[in-house]
């Protein structure tokens, strides 16, 4: 079966490429356009192939209510209303256009989760070259078709889902007339504890969704998961990135900094490269080493017709000899000729 691939933008993506690393902006422009088109900038420079945007407003994700479940309690957000959240965390849908013309100049994909109708008609004025549905969408069938109605690439994650859910939520995207599907594991914990990381899904995923890219959506701290999740078989890591976490944010604690975003993007694409394939022939790295692999030699010297023992016969570096499983044949026979301490042994010397 030949490998899955999707391909956003004429970039190829799936496991015989090399990772996807999608830079997440999310709430981390602080309401400054200079700041999300800094940080996509340094997203470009540190080796990112594509920025994410989330294109909302507090009016279509949500509605200014403070009644029962509006309030968030516990975690990063505590106390705070969904509105209120929201209306922070928005990027004005005027920045899209130039950000995008912006990542067209640097040649960095730049591309949105769309939340509801219209965000999506923005993003399909602007020629998006793909789309993304992030985990909390993942359960809206009629936004997860539309979105795929576009055909382009379309992108889920899976945070929260169940499997029936995650397989209707593919359904929706494959049906829907999207031009490939990519699912991302994902745990929706902001940050998500390593030990819920739950790599092992990631096969799982690809197991079950045979022909479907597989990636990670990482809410971890540091970088380790999603490196790790490169060697399980994802092919697209996604991670909120910031200019600096000291800056503040609603995401800025679970956000990377421009250093270890290159960290990332590098140990990623090398942690790809080490997978390599199944082979069990010489690499060249190892063929100027051969020799210094064990072998029969002459250890100590031998007169023509004395018998080759274990004290004048040894399995010892370089490899110029015999192989040593030879050892227990040549045992016991008699030498050809006069045999000399450090020659390495062979058929020839042997009567």
């Amino acid at each position: 079966m030949p490998s899955p691939h999707i391909e956003i933008a004429g970039r190829k993506i799936g496991p015989a490429h090399p990772p996807y690393v999608i830079a997440e902006l999310s709430a981390n422009h602080l309401g400054e356009f200079s700041r999300a088109l800094e940080t996509l900038e340094m997203a470009a420079r540190q080796g990112a192939d594509a920025v994410k945007l989330q294109t909302y407003s507090p009016d279509t994700i949500t509605i200014d209510h403070d009644g029962p479940g509006f309030r968030i309690e516990g975690g990063l957000w505590n106390g705070r209303t969904l509105y209120d959240l929201y209306r922070e965390a928005a990027m004005p849908w005027a920045w899209h256009a130039p950000l995008m013309a912006r990542g067209r100049e640097l040649g960095i994909h730049v591309f949105s989760s769309p939340f509801d109708s219209t965000a999506i008609a923005l993003l399909a004025s602007l020629d998006a070259p793909a789309y993304k549905i992030a985990s909390f969408e993942a359960i809206d069938h009629p936004l997860i078709r539309e979105a795929a109605a576009l055909g382009k690439p379309l992108i889920v994650s899976t945070g929260m889902a169940t499997l029936a859910e995650i397989e209707e939520a593919h359904l929706a995207a494959t049906g829907g007339g999207a031009d490939g599907v990519a699912l991302l594991h994902c745990i929706s914990g902001y940050p998500t504890p390593v030990g819920e990381a739950n790599l092992r899904t990631i096969p799982d995923l690809a197991r079950r969704f045979p022909g479907t890219v597989i990636g990670l959506s990482d809410h971890t701290l540091g970088t380790v998961v999603s490196v790790t999740a490169i060697a399980l078989g994802a092919s697209i890591i996604e991670k909120h990135v910031t200019l600096a976490r000291a800056d503040g944010g609603p995401d800025s604690a679970f956000s990377l900094e421009p250093g270890e975003l290159g960290l990332l993007v590098r140990d990623c694409r090398s942690a790809w490269e080490a997978l390599g394939t199944a082979r069990y022939d010489l690499k060249g790295s190892e063929a100027g080493n051969v020799t210094f692999r064990r072998s029969l030699y002459v250890v100590a010297d031998i007169a023509a017709g004395e018998p080759l023992s274990r004290t004048n016969i040894r399995s010892i570096r370089p490899g110029f000899g015999l192989a040593p499983k030879h050892l227990p044949e040549v045992l016991g026979r008699r030498a050809a000729r006069a045999l000399r301490r450090g020659e390495p042994l062979d058929e020839s010397m042997l009567a």
